[in-house]
């Protein structure tokens, strides 16, 4: 009998948990699509959206990181989100865009397959994100959106875009606090 209490209390206490989480993530997202999946990303990060064009090559830099352009004087780097993410393919075309990023006082850019809109989510629309094991790096996700168009639900990969840009595989943010 005492362990069902505690066994309910503890589902209680992650579910508060849960919820608390959630209320921290509701707000308005940029959605963007790499590949077949569509993600969200803190529309407070994004600075403005252009299109692709192709960047300056910069040696020995890993293939995610397509090089820089030079943006009002900013020299910004270009980094493949379909590249880092590990999508199959990453062709470009007219849809492909770049999202030019604000992360920790740095101007970065991120190459997508295209933009969607925005879109606010409220707290129940946002689930936590599934727990993974060791070999799936899913610290970057900060939950799963549920967004209804008339009969459809459609699933949303909420993406901490700070956090991955900030990762030391990255190589951007060294020295930045």
């Amino acid at each position: 009998m005492d362990m069902t209490n505690e066994g309910a209390q503890i589902a209680r206490a992650q579910a508060g948990r849960d919820a608390a989480q959630a209320q921290a993530r509701q707000g308005e997202y940029l959605t963007f699509r790499l590949g077949s999946e569509e993600y969200g990303i803190d529309i407070l990060r994004v600075q403005e959206i252009r299109s692709y064009e192709p960047p300056t090559r910069i040696a020995n830099a890993p293939a995610f990181i397509k090089g820089v352009v030079n943006l009002r004087g900013v020299i910004v780097p270009i980094i493949d989100l379909r590249l880092k993410l590990g999508c199959e393919t990453a062709e470009y075309n007219a849809f492909t865009v770049v999202i030019v990023l604000n992360v920790r006082g740095r101007v970065v850019g991120a190459v997508v397959d295209s933009v969607s809109d925005v879109m606010e989510l409220g707290a129940g629309q946002i689930k936590p994100s599934p727990e993974m094991n060791a070999t799936v790096d899913s610290g970057f996700i900060t939950g799963i959106g549920a967004v209804k168009s008339g009969d459809v639900e459609r699933m949303l990969i909420l993406m901490d875009i700070e956090a991955l840009m900030s990762s030391t595989d990255m190589g951007l943010m060294d020295g930045l606090s």
